[in-house]
């Protein structure tokens, strides 16, 4: 038997794409899924019943699910998506945070009620859901939490400022939910994935097709890494990379801190700017693991 059977798994995003290969993979395992998906265009307009031929396509193969077609940039949208999952199924287990919608634009032509949008949907709304289930898992001493992020916001790309540090945020919040969440079972992680899907599709100059998407950059290549951060013995303050049949994983490293005393100036530091950028000595450092540490100690 599957560690998902029974699993109550909510998915925001989940009528194309990633969420919804997401979505397909826990079911086949016996999860119960709560497909949410306002059912919009790639940049945010419109609405459609996506979220319901996500739901037949899983009952019909003899799972258990429940379309929510909210919006997860609102606070009531977000709770509803919850309340659903509660409703149907009297629980949740594991959240998967992927609603998304891009706005690209250089930051010298972005008109900010992009930047607005673009924040509300990716950052604010996963805020949102995630803390609309988070007394759930806290109470329950269980929960796995996945935020899809992305190398826009991990490393950076032209013209997604917007897009790019929604996506970054998202680190800072796992960061410190990973924390918060420690002693009550409630593992955080990030996800920056790599696929053929409707939003990569809107970026100028590729060509995809989402309905049948390149084998080697299909969804479900991103789909194991997110089973992995969800399952009984997931770690917890990562992020993973997934797609093209690779993955791998990031982190934030430290080097050797200079040393001065209180009269140091802008001369001082400036004699040591190459020691001071050279990284050749660092190690890996988050608030996770000091505080870790400091168990230990």
């Amino acid at each position: 038997m599957s560690e998902f059977e029974g699993k109550v798994v909510v998915i925001t995003g989940a009528g194309g794409g990633l969420g919804k290969s997401h979505a397909l993979e826990f079911a086949k395992r016996g999860a119960k899924i709560v497909v949410n998906d306002l059912g919009g265009s790639g940049d945010g307009t419109g609405a459609s019943d996506m979220a319901d031929l996500v739901v037949k396509e899983i009952t019909k193969g003899g799972g258990q699910a429940i379309a929510n077609k909210a919006s997860v940039a609102t606070m009531d949208g977000a709770q509803s998506i919850i309340d659903d999952a509660i409703n149907a199924y009297g629980t949740i287990d594991i959240l998967v945070n992927n609603a998304g919608i891009l706005r690209d634009k250089s930051f010298k032509n972005m008109d900010m009620k992009d930047w607005d949008l673009v924040m509300d949907v990716h950052l604010n709304g996963s805020a949102y859901v995630t803390k609309a289930a988070w007394p759930i898992m806290y109470e329950n001493n269980y929960g796995r939490i996945v935020f899809t992020s992305s190398t826009s916001g991990v490393f950076g790309n032209f013209g997604q400022a917007n897009y790019g540090a929604a996506k970054m945020g998202m680190l800072g919040m796992m960061n410190v939910l990973a924390i918060e969440g420690l002693s009550k079972n409630i593992k955080v992680n990030c996800l920056a994935p790599a696929a053929e899907t409707r939003l990569i599709g809107m970026i100028p100059g590729i060509e995809v097709n989402p309905d049948d998407p390149d084998p080697m950059r299909h969804p479900k290549l991103v789909t194991p890494v997110v089973l992995l951060m969800s399952s009984k013995d997931a770690p917890t303050g990562q992020t993973f990379h997934a797609g093209n049949g690779r993955f791998s994983r990031s982190a934030v490293f430290v080097n050797q801190a200079l040393e001065f005393g209180a009269d140091v100036s802008y001369e001082d530091l400036l004699d040591k700017k190459d020691q001071l950028i050279d990284m050749s000595n660092s190690e890996e450092m988050s608030g996770l693991i000091r505080v870790m540490q400091r168990a230990k100690s």
